[in-house]
């Protein structure tokens, strides 16, 4: 398996992949002005055309080094070979369920690489590449898919709170955790993310209200896939997400969420204005979810085909590789270099999670609560004669 196999279907497209932050570039590159939204494409922050093309945005722009940029290319091609991987042991019946980050490794990425050691992240269950910016062991993010513990890392080690998976609750908790940075009078920045659909919740919208009354030093990260499950964007708002923020009272933006240069760039941003005190920022990543919404869905019931094709030659690893390639920023050996690293990643992350041990079955009930309950006890009864049922007393 290639790096680029799960996107690269027609042989007119590249790939890409890359790593962390700011410096002053060594590139000489001319860049081009970014050009207006036409009335069929939405006005967006982008840095990188979809063919490779470095443009200027007059609010936003980057430079970064060559050794930079492959540092994002590694990134978004590592991220998106566990995930692939993930995606295998799924189908293979080693995890119970999957939900794939293909086709927004760069809004991932670029926002993950704009954070300082010191910012806390409130993740959804979908943020694979932002766990591997913080530092996260890829192969701890699958215990809880695989059944095997209740998290699967320390949230604290690496300031990644734990996956959530009720839709914009952790909007709520990033939003007070944010409120109590300004009370201890720190200068970090808290980031939560969220997809297009957990953005009707109402966790959300107060989130929005007390962030903004409060002036919390928070950055709502909306990743728009197009897709709440099977429901279209166009069924969830009447007005770009973005602009929505400016009804709380806080500024919203829109950017290319395949385009990792704009993501890293426009969230750096957010977050510098967080720490100075000037309150949440909404930033709405433009994208779109290439696989199903989790390994229990099938998309073709819902979508054409057509359209992710269209998204497909937007795809954000082969835009970065098509700029890198043509400004010499990489060479052969380093593509080559990165795809054995791929192949022992993929190998590395099936063993471990075959390996991983088995819980004791009667574990699930322990420290629910610190003095016991008497509905727990009943149920953890009823389970034990459940498993007591079967041939050997255990289920197999």
């Amino acid at each position: 398996m290639t790096v680029e196999s799960t996107a690269a279907r027609k042989t007119t497209r590249r790939s890409s992949g890359t790593k962390r932050t700011a410096s002053a570039s060594t590139s000489t590159t001319k860049k081009a002005t970014a050009k207006p939204a036409t009335a069929s494409e939405p006005e967006l922050v982008q840095l990188l055309t979809p063919e490779g093309e470095r443009v200027q945005h007059p609010d936003y722009d980057i430079d970064l080094s060559a050794e930079e940029l492959r540092g994002l290319y590694r990134d978004m091609v590592l991220s998106r070979r566990f995930d692939a991987e993930a995606t295998a042991l799924q189908r293979q019946g080693e995890l119970g369920l999957w939900a794939s980050l293909l086709g927004q490794e760069a809004a991932q990425i670029g926002s993950g690489r704009a954070l300082r050691d010191d910012d806390y992240v409130f993740p959804t269950y979908r943020e694979h590449a932002v766990a591997w910016c913080r530092g996260v062991d890829p192969t701890n993010l699958l215990g809880m898919f695989r059944g095997v513990n209740n998290g699967g890392w320390d949230p604290s080690t690496n300031n990644f709170h734990l996956y959530t998976i009720v839709l914009g609750s952790q909007t709520l908790h990033a939003t007070g955790y944010a409120m109590g940075i300004t009370k201890d009078g720190a200068d970090s920045a808290v980031i939560a993310y969220f997809g297009d659909g957990a953005s009707s919740q109402g966790d959300v919208n107060e989130s929005f209200v007390f962030s903004a009354v409060y002036n919390a030093p928070v950055v709502f990260f909306c990743q728009n896939n197009q897709w709440a499950i099977s429901e279209p964007i166009e069924k969830q708002t009447r007005v770009p997400l973005y602009q929505r923020a400016r009804g709380f009272g806080f500024p919203g933006v829109r950017v290319d969420g395949n385009d990792v240069l704009a993501c890293l760039a426009v969230t750096r941003s957010a977050l510098e204005r967080a720490r100075r005190g000037e309150g949440p920022t909404l930033i709405e990543a433009y994208t779109y979810r290439m696989a199903a919404h989790t390994t229990s869905d099938d998309p073709t019931r819902y979508r054409r085909d057509a359209e992710r094709e269209e998204w497909e030659a937007k795809d954000p690893i082969l835009r970065l590789k098509a700029y890198m390639e043509r400004e010499g920023h990489a060479d052969p050996a380093f593509f080559e270099e990165l795809e054995t690293e791929s192949e022992t990643l993929g190998k590395h992350v099936r063993e471990v999670v075959r390996a991983m041990p088995v819980p004791e079955h009667m574990a699930i009930f322990d420290n629910v609560y610190a003095d016991g309950h008497a509905l727990v006890d009943e149920e953890r009864a009823q389970f034990a004669a459940y498993q007591a049922s079967f041939e050997g007393g255990e289920a197999e």
